[in-house]
């Protein structure tokens, strides 16, 4: 489909969702999700892709939230659809069996947070806020907030930020966990691409492994999540790529992982 609000690009195995409504600070509307969800149908289809990455249109804004001018015309079915709506393109971006990058570039407020907190890991500029302001509107996040931020940074501080409202800086987000690291704005997606570039080396089929072992293990006790381990453990020692990996360092060379995830 030809997308209208974003822009979605393949460059060698890394792909690019830009989040494209600039004149409305990339906001959320169901037009947007829909062609969100699309996209990343579209990237798990594709099995030469390695590394997602996410970012928004323009310097100000990552996403700044939900479109206000469409949500305040919901009558409360159409608020129950538009949340679903919104945590099935997200549940499919947490199931997406590459890693995703989220690039803040500016603010990720409401349902520009819980896109990013579906990520992989964020790196944000240093221009970047955080924040889950629903409630300062009379309503509370629609997206998977409630439940991803506080597994994230834990119930107390989730809590916070949810009761008042506020945005935090980068910085701060950093500090609480919620961000892996802050670049100056001009260097952010220079390191967002570095750091995909060496996911990207490794191998599909571990890295694919590695996601679905953290991800499930999180959901479950230990001892199930070691299991969990151990199967995805042994399904990567029959890849092409574990063969590869092992061969070069007895050799002493650098590994050149070229197996793909269907072989």
């Amino acid at each position: 489909m030809a997308y209208e609000n974003i822009i979605y690009d393949i460059e060698g195995n890394l792909a690019f969702i830009t989040f494209n409504r600039p004149k409305a600070m990339n906001a959320l509307n169901g037009a947007l999700i829909t062609e969100l969800s699309d996209a990343l149908d579209a990237i798990a289809r594709n099995d030469a892709l390695k590394v997602l990455i996410l970012t928004g249109a323009g310097d100000k804004a990552f996403v700044a939230g939900a479109d206000i001018n469409e949500l305040a015309t919901f009558n409360p079915l159409q608020a129950k659809l538009f949340s679903e709506k919104g945590q099935a393109a997200i549940f499919k971006l947490q199931a997406l069996p590459i890693p995703v990058i989220a690039a803040v570039n500016g603010f990720a407020l409401g349902g520009g947070s819980e896109i990013a907190l579906a990520s992989d890991f964020i790196y944000a500029s240093e221009s970047a806020k955080f924040g889950l302001p629903e409630i300062t509107l009379g309503i509370i996040p629609g997206f998977g907030g409630t439940q991803r931020l506080p597994r994230l940074i834990g119930q107390n501080a989730a809590k916070e930020l949810i009761f008042t409202g506020k945005m935090i800086s980068a910085e701060e987000a950093q500090r609480m966990g919620l961000v892996n690291r802050v670049c100056t704005p001009d260097a952010l997606m220079d390191q967002v691409r570095k750091t995909a570039e060496t996911i990207a080396a490794r191998g599909s089929v571990s890295l694919r492994a590695a996601k679905q072992a953290v991800n499930r293990g999180m959901n479950v006790d230990i001892v199930t999540g070691c299991q969990i381990e151990a199967d995805a453990f042994s399904v990567c020692v029959a890849s092409p790529d574990a063969k590869e990996g092992t061969t070069a360092f007895l050799e002493k060379r650098k590994a050149v992982f070229k197996g793909s995830y269907t072989e």
